[in-house]
């Protein structure tokens, strides 16, 4: 099976990458929100200029990340009750409890 234009053959894409994501997220967050604040006192400056867009690109992206923050907090979430779902189904399976004792012993 060919590629699109280059005529290589097509490979399955990686795993993504999973890493400390709502880290990620709310530090960019705090970082759009800070450059935000930093530019409201140079408001003048930006507006004799034409460039009060970069003050609301800043505020946008902070407002965006707040979206993202819900966003990844809830996927993270997710992703940690499917795991424990997974894990206690194993258990059952397996004649265990939650914490890896036989069932009904303790």
């Amino acid at each position: 099976m060919t590629g699109s234009w280059t005529g290589t053959p097509r490979r399955a894409a990686p795993e993504p990458l999973e890493g400390p994501v709502v880290g990620t997220i709310t530090g960019g967050t705090i970082i759009w929100f800070a450059l935000f604040l930093l530019q409201l006192p140079f408001y003048g400056w930006f507006s004799d200029h034409g460039h009060t867009w970069w003050i609301w690109t800043c505020l946008a992206g902070g407002g965006l990340g707040l979206i993202g923050i819900w966003y990844v907090r809830g996927r993270d979430a997710a992703i940690k009750r499917a795991a424990a779902t997974a894990a206690d189904q194993s258990n059952h399976a397996n004649g265990t409890d939650s914490a890896g004792h036989p069932d009904g012993t303790r």
